[in-house]
């Protein structure tokens, strides 16, 4: 059963009871990530997701990790472009224990100096691992093509210059200004008695004040541009992204073009998977990937392939959103990738970490919750027109943007051109 409660502070809160569960997850959410940051402050979102778990007034970082260890459950945190996320999964009869630990982490972190001139190095070597991964990197410098100088096209890690520079003092103030009660969503999901969680939460979350304007409102769109891009790497394999203009997360017509991402890459039946690998055995992989964010959003195409075939699979995966542009897909192809939608959504949403999740992003994307049968029966609602006019519009070549990351030959992509 859902349910939200709005703190006096501006914290909300939205709750899910899962009693069928022996476990809950708790998920601090707040809605701040890279885009915030200024040129100055690339990666100041993702550093302080790090101190978070560095110590406080009353645990040391050891502490910290050996009492989620003895409760038995699991505590992370990651940052996106938009928002950054503390969570714990414990079993139900830890909830407070839990609750507690989380609040004072979020509340009473110290950054201490030491700790930041040692995290910096952490940080560092977190950007070097993404440098020698060609899969992360190739679609980290497809963002920055695409996107260009948009804070959505920067890396969340930050660069290693504003990380080797920052201060407390900048990460303090970055804190206190986004941060705030109205911008955070606590998320909880799983078994639990609601009026002692509503009892606990008051308790541990509901102090401070509220602000009047939320410090997000100066975020622009983004604008989605074409061209290529080619960077030479010693490695064994070409890697590309191949980029199109997609929706925001709350379209109206995301249901449609997800639908259609099932056929061109989004599977091992979609076309792109069995014309490029199946058939012709040019990859080894090949998939596609929506991109959506709170005011614009991408249509991502990844594949790695021997330097020598660069020209040949871009060109297939050209003629098939060509071909999903201009023809749509049938009706045997639309049954299949509803299947699959509806599928792959029930399974995903069956624990109590994924619904916390959920319940999360409704309530940051639409300020409201959307019920499973709903999402289905928006799935279902899917026509064949509707596909054909998005398609139409959205699969088209004219603002295409590849980027190649690998040992290029020196005319690679020169038809593109």
């Amino acid at each position: 059963m859902y349910r939200k409660l709005v703190l006096d502070n501006g914290v909300r809160v939205v709750t899910e009871r899962m009693p069928t569960l022996k476990s809950v997850t708790v998920g601090i959410w707040v809605n701040a990530g890279s885009r915030d940051e200024q040129p100055s402050q690339a990666g100041y979102s993702h550093f302080i997701e790090h101190m978070l778990f560095k110590g406080t007034r009353k645990r040391s970082s050891a502490e910290i990790s050996r009492e989620i260890d003895a409760l038995g459950g699991e505590m992370n945190a990651f940052t996106s472009r938009e928002t950054t996320t503390y969570y714990v999964k414990v079993l139900d009869q830890q909830l407070h224990h839990a609750l507690e630990l989380l609040s004072d982490l979020f509340h009473h972190s110290r950054f201490a100096p030491k700790d930041i001139e040692k995290e910096k190095q952490v940080v560092l070597e977190e950007i070097r691992m993404v440098q020698d991964d060609p899969e992360d990197l190739v679609q980290e410098l497809h963002m920055g093509q695409v996107l260009g100088r948009h804070p959505l096209g920067r890396s969340i890690l930050g660069r290693e210059k504003t990380v080797r520079g920052l201060r407390r003092q900048d990460l303090l103030s970055y804190r206190e200004t986004y941060y705030e009660p109205a911008q955070t969503v606590l998320s909880i999901a799983g078994n639990f008695e609601q009026a002692e969680l509503d009892r606990l939460v008051a308790k541990y979350f509901g102090k401070g004040r509220a602000s009047k304007a939320a410090p997000t409102d100066g975020r622009r769109p983004p604008e989605v541009r074409g061209g290529i891009l080619l960077k030479k790497k010693k490695l064994e394999q070409v890697h590309l992204c191949l980029g199109l203009k997609g929706v925001p997360a709350g379209h109206k017509d995301r249901y449609a073009l997800y639908a259609l991402n099932s056929v061109l890459g989004g599977s091992v039946s979609s076309r792109l998977f069995q014309e490029v690998r199946e058939k012709r055995g040019l990859v080894y992989s090949i998939y596609s990937y929506l991109s959506g964010y709170s005011d614009g959003g991408m249509i991502t195409v990844y594949a790695a392939t021997r330097p020598k075939e660069v020209d040949r699979v871009v060109d297939l995966v050209c003629r098939e959103i060509k071909r999903v542009g201009s023809k749509g897909i049938g009706g045997k192809e639309l049954k299949r990738a509803k299947i699959q939608m509806k599928g792959s959504l029930m399974l995903s949403l069956e624990s109590s970490h994924s619904r916390m999740s959920k319940l999360a992003k409704d309530e940051l994307i639409y300020g409201r919750h959307t019920s499973l049968d709903a999402m289905l029966a928006h799935i279902d609602r899917v026509s064949e027109e509707q596909m054909f006019n998005v398609g139409r519009q959205f699969f088209k070549l004219d603002s295409l943007a590849i980027t190649g990351l690998g040992p290029l030959a020196p005319r690679t992509l020169q038809s593109f051109r």
